[in-house]
């Protein structure tokens, strides 16, 4: 049988998950008019876990500080990027800047990307495309932006505005934690033993995302004696970073952790239980956060020593000075 092993509660500096950023949000003065669109959640909390990878498109194909603004003009199939006073088209300079770069990133095995919202580069969709004769709609993604979700599909991606979303910016963030996971296993020794280990450590997360895209998991991992140890890893990643892109809902939660209570339910007392199930219950409700009921089924886990409980990524996916299960 594979141990599992808890947890570490703290990240190592060289575990620490690379994320690209839109160097603006960073506070850099980068922006078209000098400034910058710092965003406190992303420098004063986020950036303590992550190692940022700032990148301007604009600055990097040399268009200065200050500069003439740019806009995307024409079809959703033929789209340039044009400056609104010279008429001066940065198509090319943008093109082959994404070709150069988006290599450069990927070397740098980078774990998510945060882009800024509506930029013509870098918005990650709605962003404004003028086209002849009608009024300006909102159909396009920013050229830079586009080529980095077309050459990196697997990658964790959002924009600034999103995350003010609560539950947008829990996914996205367990998200980037758990690539940086995947990337891990990537870079040790593989193995069948070692992909069954990581399947088994993330079952419950994987459940609270997407029941089928575990159970499509589940069937890889136990074929890696018939097939290639690469195309079981390739197979893995791809659906496992599919399933996790599955916004987990108050239902699938209470189902993992009803789950999860099973493994230790007749050892409570009557009273135990019954508090427990009461939790599980107004958390369904939306009356309490996710972290009430999950603080008391990892103590239960504890206390009781069962050892599977205790090593499942589902009870600490991110870390907990993030507070993304403390909303209701």
């Amino acid at each position: 049988m594979i141990s599992i092993v808890n947890i570490p509660m703290a990240i190592p500096p060289e575990s620490r998950p690379k994320v690209g950023i839109s160097a603006c949000l960073l506070g850099e003065k980068v922006r078209f008019d000098g400034g910058h669109k710092r965003d406190r959640f992303l420098t004063d909390l986020f950036g303590k876990f992550v190692e940022w990878v700032k990148v301007c498109p604009e600055v990097e194909i040399g268009m200065g500080v200050p500069r003439e603004t740019v806009r995307l003009v024409g079809t959703p199939n033929s789209i340039k990027m044009i400056a609104e006073k010279s008429g001066r088209d940065w198509t090319p300079e943008m093109q082959q800047f994404s070709t150069n770069r988006i290599p450069q990133l990927s070397g740098q095995e980078l774990s998510g990307y945060i882009f800024k919202k509506s930029s013509p580069t870098c918005g990650m969709e709605r962003v404004k495309l003028y086209q002849p004769g009608t009024p300006p709609s909102r159909l396009s993604r920013g050229l830079f932006a586009a080529a980095v979700l077309e050459r990196l599909p697997l990658l964790p991606v959002e924009e600034e505005g999103r995350l003010n979303d609560l539950e947008l910016r829990e996914n996205f963030i367990e998200r980037v934690f758990a690539y940086r996971r995947w990337q891990d296993a990537l870079a040790a020794s593989r193995s069948a033993d070692a992909l069954i280990e990581f399947h088994t450590r993330h079952k419950f997360f994987l459940l609270a995302h997407s029941e089928g895209h575990y159970r499509q998991l589940g069937r890889i991992v136990a074929q890696t004696n018939k097939k290639s140890l690469a195309h079981a890893y390739d197979g893995y990643g791809r659906i496992f970073m599919e399933g996790l892109a599955r916004h987990a809902t108050a239902k699938t939660h209470t189902n993992v952790l009803a789950h999860m209570m099973g493994y230790f339910s007749k050892k409570l007392s009557a009273p135990e239980r019954e508090e427990l199930l009461g939790l599980i219950h107004d958390y369904r409700r939306r009356l309490i956060p996710l972290i009430v009921p999950i603080t008391l089924i990892r103590h239960y886990s504890k206390k009781f020593r069962v050892t599977y409980l205790e090593g499942q990524v589902y009870l600490e996916p991110s870390p907990k000075e993030l507070m993304l299960r403390n909303h209701v």
